[in-house]
């Protein structure tokens, strides 16, 4: 299977006339956040391939439109939260949930760390809470399907792999202990923006390969 990443940067090569003619052959989509979701909708029309995604902590405006049916939402009443036609898409929000795609599992956790009071931040301890809530389809998983899951799909780096000294930019502790027990192929991650091409954007973690999707990236996961 082969996966475009995106994330961060609206990449010319992407938002181009020439998409379907450089990654028409992509059978994914993945979007690890901080980017608006018009160029999301833009893949989707042109590729005509299933995108999935997590909020990062930017272009959150829209965050409310994706929450679960029945949660409540300020500003609508119940009968319109529950009509579920806020927001046209064809990209599918995973944020701490799981999904079965092409017989590939997805896990997606959005966010990043807590540095301000600003939406979708999280402590290490938030986190580690938004984790549990992965638990039963990850156990439903491993019964039925043979393994935990495929591909964990985050904003944050994990910590110590491709963070940054300065806060917003700290990766996750909870990321490490969750690559160590449920042992994904790949943890693909944004937020941490490329400016030289010497830079890293792949490093392995016990099972896993930790790579940054930042502009856009290609994976090809051959036999999971």
């Amino acid at each position: 299977m082969k996966i475009l990443c995106v994330s961060d940067h609206i990449d010319p090569l992407v938002y181009s006339t020439n998409i379907k003619e450089r990654f028409g052959d992509v059978d994914l989509v993945l979007c690890a956040g901080d980017l608006p979701l018009d160029y999301l909708d833009f893949i989707i029309s042109s590729l005509g391939k299933p995108l999935f995604f997590v909020f990062g902590n930017h272009h959150v405006h829209t965050m409310n439109f994706f929450r679960k049916k029945g949660d409540f939402i300020p500003g609508y009443s119940w009968d319109d939260m529950n009509r579920g036609d806020h927001y046209s898409s064809g990209a599918t929000h995973i944020g701490s949930r799981v999904r079965y795609e092409g017989g590939l599992i997805v896990a997606g956790l959005g966010g990043s760390m807590r540095y301000n009071r600003g939406e979708n931040q999280f402590t290490n301890f938030e986190m580690s809470l938004e984790i549990l809530k992965l638990l039963p389809a990850l156990v439903f998983n491993r019964i039925f399907r043979g393994r935990f899951l495929d591909i964990l799909l985050t904003h944050a780096p994990p910590q110590g792999i491709h963070d940054k000294k300065d806060r917003c930019h700290w990766g996750f502790k909870p990321f490490l202990s969750f690559m160590r027990i449920f042992r994904p192929k790949y943890l693909i991650h944004g937020h941490i923006h490329l400016y030289d091409l010497s830079d890293i954007r792949a490093t392995p973690y016990q099972k896993t390969m930790v790579i940054n999707a930042y502009s856009h990236y290609i994976i090809d996961t051959g036999e999971l």
